[in-house]
């Protein structure tokens, strides 16, 4: 899967990825390959992303919306 990951100011984090793991307004989620269309606003609170390698990144969100359609996510968010 594709994602950017971008603020008002910048692009975190674009690259491949295994999994992404948000926090959602109505709880936590992770979105894997071949995951649904989905749309979702985000709280407080941090995300996970798993590389293909298998590293590990978070990055710390106090608000935004997520993204996903065809394995391409975008994560628009406040920091």
């Amino acid at each position: 899967m594709k994602i950017e990951i971008i603020t008002p100011e910048t692009m975190l984090f674009s690259g491949d990825v295994k999994l992404i793991e948000v926090p959602g307004k109505k709880g936590a989620f992770q979105i894997l390959d071949h995951h649904a269309a989905i749309i979702s606003t985000l709280n407080p609170g941090d995300i996970r992303v798993v590389l293909s390698s298998g590293d590990e990144k978070k990055f710390p969100v106090k608000s935004g919306v997520v993204e996903c359609k065809s394995d391409v996510i975008q994560v628009l968010i406040e920091k």
